[in-house]
């Protein structure tokens, strides 16, 4: 938050109460030097209000249940795939 594009800003423009509120965060945010940190951040977390690396609430618990469904995929892709092991007995 010390580089941020936040630090030049009182802290409640990132927990607005509508949505022009929240379209001006994300402006502020948009250009910020460590968005991209400060959504990580908030996605590890799991900050569920204010805005955060430009975007809303809504946006990262989307963003987090497409992570999920990816992992998912990419587990069952794995599962699905034979080990060396299993080919090695196959032949």
């Amino acid at each position: 938050m010390a580089t941020g594009n936040c630090n030049n800003h009182p802290p409640a423009v990132f927990f607005p109460s509508d949505g022009v509120g929240v379209e001006t965060a994300k402006e502020i945010c948009s250009s910020c030097p460590v968005k991209e940190e400060c959504l990580e951040y908030a996605l590890e977390h799991r900050v569920d209000h204010g805005v955060w690396g430009a975007t809303s609430e809504r946006q990262r618990r989307r963003i987090l249940k497409a992570r999920r469904a990816e992992r998912a995929r990419k587990a069952l892709a794995a599962s699905r795939e034979p080990d060396a092991t299993t080919e090695a007995f196959a032949s």
